[in-house]
């Protein structure tokens, strides 16, 4: 294990006893174990291909497809728009009180 023997290992052992006390050394335990394995799952998702997110498209519009209304992509209703402008990701009034 990294080059030490038992008794360089047993001398590691008194002195963080030592220095940190008996009840510290689980909770420094827990927290270096948490932050190994925080670690080790931060390095697989490296290495891992990024997962595809699902994409949402429009319907297909036509050239001669009305604009007077859009419809809000969380909740669905739709709403006029005067412009006429195509909007692909609109989100109504309520839709944006909420959150």
């Amino acid at each position: 294990m990294f080059g030490l023997e038992w008794p360089h290992i047993l001398v590691v052992l008194v002195v963080a006893l030592l220095v940190f006390g008996g009840r510290k050394l689980p909770e420094l335990g827990k927290g270096l174990g948490e932050g190994l394995k925080g670690f080790k799952e931060g390095l697989k998702g490296i290495n891992d291909p990024a997962p595809t997110a699902p994409t949402v498209s429009a319907p297909p519009v036509s050239a001669s497809t009305n604009m007077e209304y859009v419809t809000c992509t969380r909740c669905g209703s739709r709403v006029e728009n005067p412009n006429g402008f195509k909007v692909v990701d609109f989100v109504c009034r309520s839709c944006q009180g909420r959150g």
